[in-house]
């Protein structure tokens, strides 16, 4: 069995501050290692469950987070920050499971250190209108590739947005919100006890589960400037709808993950100075 591991880091039981998710301080190193121990915990749970290969993608900032060697289940490891599928480099049709870990709630939400890709540029984002964040956006490429998402880590609001998209999936939320820079989190035994023993669980079912419901999903996204609106359109398969409102299409989920992360790229520099 194949499990595929997505990265992030602000849904990190501990985590709750910028200076523990960026740089090279003494706070990130700190977080650094909390997000380590979560990883583990979930790689840990899927061999326990009959997972026979761990591909992990670092989906967080620069995307080099983690130390390879000190990965669990000689665990494959994805980094660096220059990737064509982003968050999800790596999946394809060979994996049997997909497993977001220390996921964050969306932009606007009621999660800590909440943001939706770049927060400088989007204001929100909606499937099928319905509000998500990251993995709701992520789980796009594991519908076109027909990988079940089997399991969701993180802040109450990160799990509870995917599971409104993904009816089934299982969560484990180890922090719960106080404000956007404060969270009332598990001690970090307790949350990577309780990330191990919900990977377990959600990768023994793997084999029952299907593929996020999101072959025909439409994505919209409302963004921060008119500015950045009209630069998203230069990428194929966005449409603006209104002064500040992006609707991305495509043939398949992957036609429109691919678009979204081209007008997250292109606008980047734009958003940093309007």
């Amino acid at each position: 069995m194949k499990v595929f591991v997505s990265s992030d880091m602000e849904g990190t039981a501990g985590v709750v501050d910028w200076e523990q998710c960026v740089g090279t301080g003494p706070e990130a190193a700190a977080g650094r290692r909390l997000l380590l121990a979560e990883v583990n915990a979930a790689i840990e749970g899927a061999l326990a469950a009959g997972a026979t290969e761990i591909v992990v993608n670092d989906s967080h900032s620069t995307m080099r987070n983690l130390p390879p060697a000190e990965l669990a289940g000689g665990a494959s490891y994805i980094s660096g920050s220059h990737k064509p599928l982003y968050m999800m480099q790596g999946l394809d049709g060979s994996f049997d499971a997909v497993l977001f870990i220390s996921y964050h709630g969306s932009v606007g939400a009621p999660a800590g250190l909440s943001h939706t890709y770049n927060p400088r540029a989007v204001v929100e984002a909606r499937l099928d209108g319905a509000v998500t964040g990251e993995a709701g956006i992520n789980a796009l490429v594991a519908a076109h590739y027909g990988v079940p998402v089997v399991l969701v880590t993180g802040d109450r609001c990160a799990c509870e947005e995917t599971a409104a998209l993904i009816p089934g999936v299982h969560s484990a939320i180890v922090k719960e919100h106080v404000s956007r820079l404060a969270a009332h989190s598990l001690h970090p035994d307790a949350a990577c006890a309780l990330i191990r023993e919900t990977a377990q669980r959600a990768v023994t079912g793997a084999a029952a589960a299907g593929p996020p419901p999101l072959r025909s999903a439409v994505l919209e996204i409302s963004v921060r400037t008119t500015d950045i609106a009209e630069a998203a359109t230069w990428v194929r398969g966005v449409d603006r709808t209104g002064p500040r409102e992006l609707r991305f299409s495509g043939d398949d989920p992957l036609a429109v993950y691919r678009s979204f992360c081209a007008a997250i790229l292109l606008t980047r520099s734009i958003a940093e100075v309007v």
